[in-house]
């Protein structure tokens, strides 16, 4: 089959089979460390691995700055590189950085560069770095790592010398290694503006690029961290998991990102594919507008927090591939308040709450779409569950291709995902007064003066003290009621060998393809 063929195949392919999910445990045969035998497997060079996910359309773009999906970030990841990125633990681990160390303030930290260098041959320099990082932080272009940096006083940061970038800081940061690890924060050559033909320092150089259809790569034989296995790289796109589900099947492609649980489940031990799980890799949830009717005033907020049955969403949405959430991001990260009581369903307080507000008989609009993990299943179930407390809620389903635009400022109600962040990078990112990414619309000088002074407090315990009380503010009457923390779950042909098992999604080793081989 031509590639133009198999790549309309993967677009049209299939009735749907269910919606995605995400995952930490590997099962099936061909998938890694699923046998002994598979651990033992020895790389292979050559091949080209073709990577199939849902993408944004025919926007799509190759600035690494403008990343959001997880189509966007497989690609960036492909070309370019971080300083640092976030290992297993969400802990930030040195990329281009070879290390960092502060002076005693905390207010000042130098970075070395290890030595690596773009795909045409140019060194990668302080001058790069720094010029990314003012790039992302314009405030005239709405680049998501702009809120992580807004700690780094850009102006009067400098390069001691090629190798070396001295960070001044607006205040002291005790995480300021979680800064050079944010979701986008890529290094791209200085003065670099165009991204046709892109030029970056990653595992793979650029060949070729189709927004919404695909991207293929070559292997970099000069990659500062070992060539890839592969001789090339395609990322494709499929927005219906079925058609996902029938590339892998039809050996179009050799991975294949967000299955459902329903199609995970039919395929474990069938034997044609692997399939890996992720655990708890996807915050599930809804997104209330905290700036407009009915969700400016808290109480509707806190209503909706006690509509929601959490386990009821988990099993009906997700087929019990995950766990319940708690209103709070992070499960089983550092700063996670675990100590809080679990919320569950309280029909007759939420009713309460609802004749307190003026709000008995409300009707609410659910923007939600096929874009993601059981969004319309999820829709579903939680307008049954409000019907419940006398809330009628109307289910909207939107375009794939513009849903997370849609959102962000749109509608008052939406379902919401995201992969796995530091707790401080999700408020940092998502929370904060000038967050690009707030779809929430949560506004509060004081809260973002809690992020500042904990951001600022080197002793760790006061530092994780502050964080608590961000989020127990957010549990009583944020914006996310969150609802479960799905599996992230792939498929693999039995082909494909060294897929990290252990990786939640957004990670150094989540769509990692320099580390794969084709057998």
């Amino acid at each position: 089959m031509t590639n133009a063929l198999a790549r309309r195949t993967l677009l049209t392919a299939g009735a749907a089979l269910g919606l995605a999910a995400c995952t930490s445990r590997t099962t099936g045969p061909g998938t890694a460390a699923a046998t002994g035998a598979e651990a033992a497997a020895t790389p292979r060079g050559g091949g080209r691995l073709r990577a199939v996910f849902a993408g944004g359309g025919a926007g799509e773009t190759l600035d690494p700055h403008l990343t959001n999906l997880f189509a966007d970030a497989a690609r960036a990841k492909a070309l370019y590189d971080k300083l640092a990125d976030a290992g297993a633990d969400l802990a930030a681990r040195p990329r281009l950085a070879s290390g960092w160390e502060p002076n005693a303030a905390l207010d000042t930290w130098t970075v070395r560069l290890r030595k690596a260098a773009f795909h045409d041959g140019r060194p990668v320099t302080a001058a790069d770095v720094l010029y990314s990082y003012r790039r992302i932080a314009d405030p005239g272009r709405a680049f998501r790592a702009r809120a992580s940096l807004e700690p780094i006083d850009l102006a009067a940061s400098r390069a001691v010398d090629t190798a070396t970038v001295e960070f001044r800081l607006k205040r002291p940061c005790a995480e300021f290694p979680n800064v050079l690890a944010a979701f986008g924060a890529y290094i791209v050559p200085e003065g670099a503006e165009d991204f046709t033909r892109p030029v970056g320092s990653g595992p793979f150089a650029f060949v070729s690029f189709t927004p919404g259809s695909a991207l293929l790569v070559r292997r970099n034989p000069g990659y500062w961290d070992g060539a890839p296995h592969l001789d090339e790289l395609e990322i494709l796109v499929a927005n219906e998991e079925s058609a996902r589900i029938n590339a892998l099947l039809g050996g179009q492609a050799e991975y294949a990102h967000e299955l459902a649980p329903a199609s995970a489940r039919t395929h474990e031990r069938g034997g044609r594919i692997g399939i890996v799980r992720l655990r708890n890799s996807a915050m599930q949830g809804f997104v209330m507008k905290t700036d407009r009717p009915p969700f400016d005033d808290p109480r509707v907020r806190r209503a909706f927090f006690l509509i929601a049955d959490r386990r009821e969403l988990v099993d009906g949405a997700l087929s019990g591939a995950g766990e319940i959430g708690n209103d709070v991001f992070g499960k089983g990260a550092q700063y996670y308040p675990a100590d809080l009581p679990q919320r569950t369903q309280d029909l007759d307080r939420a009713r309460a709450l609802l004749r307190e507000a003026g709000a008995e008989g409300l009707k609410v609009t659910l923007d939600t779409s096929p874009v993601a993990a059981g969004f319309v299943e999820a829709a579903g179930i939680l307008r049954e569950q409000a019907a419940r407390a006398g809330v009628t809620v109307e289910v909207r389903v939107g375009s794939k291709d513009t849903y997370w635009k849609d959102i962000l400022d749109g509608g008052v109600l939406a379902s919401y995902r995201s992969g796995a962040l530091p707790v401080e990078s999700h408020l940092s990112q998502r929370l904060l007064s000038n967050s690009t990414t707030n779809a929430t619309h949560w506004r509060h000088p004081e809260f973002d003066e809690l992020y500042t002074r904990a951001q600022s407090t080197a002793d760790q315990a006061a530092r994780a003290a502050l964080y608590e009380q961000m989020q127990r503010r957010l549990h009583d009457e944020g914006g996310f009621l969150i609802w479960g923390f799905a599996d992230w779950i792939l498929g693999t042909s039995r082909r494909l060998h060294g897929v990290a098992a252990d990786a939640p999604a957004n990670t150094l080793d989540w769509a990692r393809f320099d580390k794969v081989w084709l057998a």
